[in-house]
């Protein structure tokens, strides 16, 4: 199933209002759609090297070749956040897109079960977030880039850690603008919960917690709702999710 973790780093602390968000993830980041074979497996190798080698949710030896696979894959699709000093893909998302409008498409149908299936949103435009990590790597990679004074790193890597995260909700965006998906659904650790609203992201939780790799919480969101509230709420992380408002979200009938 693709129970979501706090995984990567999230939290972040004021910036200079007078510099741009979106002009630093640019120049540092770039989240692309997985849609040809190599980028596919850099999505593959970013999972097993979150949940298999940094974080123990799945067992290496069920998943060969430094990738990390499951049944769901193929109903789904993929993006990738690739640091632009290096090149090195660091994050990676998916969405697990509706097959026929059915509720047992999702990886989570098990514990919508335990919900008695009670989820307010059209099957036939509703997509599973799942998968979304970043690598440690990343925090890395920044403190490399920058420069020698132990005080400069810190400053640098307080400004940056927002922005993998941002850039993964960016290619969630992307990707239901282009599969018509209109709501997001997600099982999630309440950590995870707290973090994404501290950004203006809100889900709606259904039912109890339940047990699945920790407590975990199922809920929902309506991607238009979440974009309009980022954008009050927090003007420029709202200007990274759309890329400076390019991407525009799927409104339900």
């Amino acid at each position: 199933m693709g129970a979501l973790s706090a995984i990567g780093p999230i939290a972040w602390t004021r910036t200079n209002e007078a510099e741009s968000l979106l002009d630093r993830f640019e120049r540092d980041y770039d989240c692309r759609l997985a849609n040809d074979p190599a980028l596919l497996r850099r999505a593959l190798e970013t999972r097993y090297q979150v949940y298999c080698v940094e974080n123990a949710f799945e067992n290496p030896q069920d998943n060969c070749g430094g990738i990390e696979t499951d049944e769901f894959d193929f109903c789904s699709r993929h993006s990738v956040l690739i640091y632009r000093p290096t090149g090195e893909t660091i994050g990676t998302v998916r969405l697990i897109l509706p097959v026929n409008g059915k509720l047992d498409s999702f990886s989570m149908r098990g514990i919508a079960s335990l919900c008695r299936g009670n989820l307010p949103v059209p099957l036939t435009s509703t997509a599973e977030v799942s998968r979304f990590s970043v690598s440690k790597r990343s925090r890395q990679e920044t403190l490399s880039s920058a420069q020698t004074s132990l005080n400069q790193m810190a400053r640098a890597m307080r400004r940056t850690e927002p922005l993998p995260s941002l850039g993964l909700i960016q290619g969630l965006v992307r990707m239901s603008m282009l599969h018509g998906i209109s709501h997001w659904c997600a099982v999630m650790e309440p950590k995870m919960l707290r973090m994404l609203a501290a950004m203006g992201i809100h889900f709606v939780p259904v039912g109890d917690l339940v047990e699945h790799h920790g407590l975990r919480q199922l809920c929902y969101c309506e991607v238009a709702t979440v974009l309009e509230t980022v954008k009050q709420e927090r003007p420029t992380f709202w200007e990274v999710i759309t890329a400076g408002g390019a991407l525009r979200p799927v409104i339900s009938d």
